[in-house]
């Protein structure tokens, strides 16, 4: 009867082992699709990352309506109106845009940067909150924002592999992710409108395929005679475009599980840590140089965003 009992306990969502499995798993599922992204994108030669966000998404909507309808794994929240359904296309077109420019960041820029600039989040976060709804932090808020913007433009002038282009389409990456969770705040903060992160990727994904199909056979019309060339001479390049896409949606149930069961202050020490895991992992796995210069700005960037967290925390 004991024993029966302590395996169950074991096996209990609140249970430290299971705890450890969901961190396990969010930590290999997002530092997995970033790594993979860049893979594919700089080391076979696949060069669409308009393509690759489709099959990102394809993958969160089969994924996500498997795990509701069958699995269970969380409930179905239903689309109220359609208005509510017109704000959560709107949000689904800004968060292609983070995406594609975060894919074609990594085509130009090595991981351990993308890194650093896409940890500036918190930063147009606050921006866009300010010009959006005119909602003002505390002078304390503001003046941890200032490493964040400072160590990002001394990795900059310290990183070896600087691409302009790549910057620039990492910049507005950042910038939309920050930009589609202020929208998100705005265009369904009426709890009857409200909707889980699983239930919301569940219905953007869908209209995220709608949006990107037509732009990938626009701009990047040799998309599939060149990845079926690529697939014969790399014969795990199939493999890993599988792999990579149900990383993304496992990056997405992860998060929403983790936070479930842990609290949002957790996420956000993981997703501080997180950064820094990724940026040793790439570095040893794409051997791209680094200076000291470079990781000066990004330890400063770090520290920005965790102090920025713990004033908000404060003030709360």
């Amino acid at each position: 009867m004991s024993s029966s009992s302590s395996s169950s306990s074991s096996a209990s969502p609140s249970s430290p082992l299971f705890i450890a499995a969901l961190i396990v798993l969010w930590y290999s599922s997002n530092i997995g699709v970033l790594l993979l992204n860049k893979l594919l994108l700089s080391n076979y030669g696949f060069r669409f990352p308009i393509f690759l966000t489709m099959c990102h998404m394809s993958a969160c909507a089969l994924l996500s309506y498997f795990s509701v309808a069958f699995l269970k794994v969380f409930p179905l929240q239903q689309i109220r109106s359609r208005s509510q359904l017109l704000r959560i296309a709107t949000l689904s077109v800004v968060f292609c845009a983070s995406v594609v420019g975060g894919n074609i960041s990594l085509r130009y820029l090595p991981v351990s940067f993308n890194q650093a600039v896409g940890a500036t989040t918190p930063f147009f976060t606050a921006v866009f909150a300010y010009l959006v709804t005119f909602k003002r932090e505390a002078w304390v808020t503001y003046a941890a924002l200032v490493p964040v913007v400072t160590g990002v433009m001394i990795a900059s002038g310290g990183e070896p592999s600087f691409h302009l282009y790549g910057f620039i389409m990492c910049i507005s990456a950042t910038a939309a992710r920050a930009f589609k969770s202020v929208l998100q705040g705005i265009l369904l903060s009426s709890e009857g409108e409200k909707l889980n992160s699983m239930n919301l990727l569940l219905y953007m994904s869908p209209i995220a395929v709608l949006v990107l199909l037509p732009a990938t056979l626009l701009m990047e019309p040799d998309v599939l005679e060149v990845t079926l060339s690529l697939g014969m001479k790399h014969r795990f390049m199939w493999l890993l475009l599988c792999i990579n896409s149900v990383a993304a949606y496992l990056a997405n149930l992860s998060n929403f599980l983790v936070t479930k069961h842990t609290s949002a202050l957790t996420l956000q020490v993981l997703g501080n840590a997180k950064g820094a895991v990724a940026v040793v992992i790439s570095i040893l796995l794409f051997k791209n140089p680094v200076t000291f210069i470079g990781i000066g700005g990004y330890t400063m960037t770090v520290m920005g965003v965790i102090a920025y967290g713990e004033a908000k925390r404060r003030l709360k």
